[in-house]
């Protein structure tokens, strides 16, 4: 018995004790900061989030309708996790007056984005530095250097097509574009002819586009793994050709309007080059990323609509 009463008391002590001091820990302890005010919604499972919900959506061509049913759930404004970030969706043409005009708010991209293209391509950079590259790509975008790149995107589609298209009854013209699309990106941009290289950077291309919008795990045997493997290797190929051309420059075989390495190779601010070997790089992958699906995409729809009109087939067959 006296053991058993020995034993209430302890317990009888424990439980009035342990709140006292947890009562005084707490006191002792700074107090939490205050609640940020933020707009409805849910950041969801840590690192997940909405991103898979998103990737179903974006798959399955419902995209849209996923953006609607959140606006409707929570509102023009709401957060969310996108790609193990937290994010707030806005809506509606005030929100997008403030998201682009508004200098307080610096542009950010995915994780994943970021760690497979680069981080000092131009839409991780901020302030002087997205300014100094800002205007450096606008140099290869330049009227006078575009139209000498019709030749160049001509002559690319022409042999697309012989080699493609001509004698086919039925085409699959999606997958045909987007290889069209990377042909006429790896002539205007890198300066490759066909052979070797440029179908080591396809294959790896294909790698890293599978990461890019993936949550950012990197764990074996996950997209976003290999895309970071596929990137190693097309980073390492378009360094050479970074180094290959700046030779070539230096020598007198090559012109700055040659393609887009050579352009920002060429740049000089103060006797110095303008941007950095990783700038050039990074934002070369940038741009084949960005130019190849919208590209495909649109050229596409193209052929849908001219294939549905023949009216306006014909006349852009007679040049009117």
């Amino acid at each position: 018995m006296a053991v058993v009463a020995v034993a209430v008391v302890i317990a009888l002590l424990a439980a009035f004790l342990t709140p006292l001091a947890v009562y005084l820990a707490r006191r002792a302890s700074p107090p939490p900061p205050p609640r940020r005010n933020l707009p409805p919604g849910s950041l969801g499972l840590p690192l997940i989030g909405q991103s898979l919900s998103l990737l179903r959506a974006m798959r399955r061509n419902t995209a849209d309708r996923w953006l609607q049913d959140r606006i409707d759930r929570y509102g023009p404004v709401s957060k969310l996790s996108l790609f193990g970030a937290p994010t707030v969706l806005v809506a509606g043409p005030a929100a997008n007056k403030v998201v682009f005009h508004h200098e307080a708010l610096a542009p950010k991209q995915p994780r994943s984005l970021a760690a497979i293209i680069g981080r000092r391509n131009i839409l991780e950079l901020v302030g002087d530095d997205h300014r100094r590259v800002r205007g450096a790509i606008l140099q290869f975008l330049r009227p006078d250097m575009v139209r000498r790149y019709v030749g160049k995107i001509d002559s690319e589609v022409r042999r697309h097509l012989a080699a493609r298209w001509a004698g086919r009854r039925t085409v699959a013209v999606f997958p045909l574009m987007k290889t069209l699309a990377f042909d006429v990106i790896a002539t205007l941009l890198f300066g490759l002819d066909r052979g070797a290289i440029r179908e080591q950077l396809a294959d790896a291309f294909d790698g890293m586009h599978e990461g890019l919008w993936t949550v950012p795990v990197d764990l074996p045997f996950t997209p976003f793994r290999r895309g970071l493997m596929a990137s190693a290797r097309a980073r390492r190929l378009v360094e050479a050709t970074v180094r290959e051309k700046a030779a070539k420059l230096e020598h007198g075989e090559s012109s700055p309007s040659d393609d887009l390495i050579s352009c920002l190779l060429s740049l000089r601010d103060g006797g110095r080059q303008l941007l950095t070997e990783e700038e050039i790089v990074d934002n070369s992958v940038l741009a084949l990323v960005a130019g190849h699906d919208t590209s495909a995409v649109l050229l596409t729809f193209m052929l849908r609509h001219l294939a549905n009109d023949p009216a306006t087939l014909a006349a852009m067959a007679q040049g009117k």
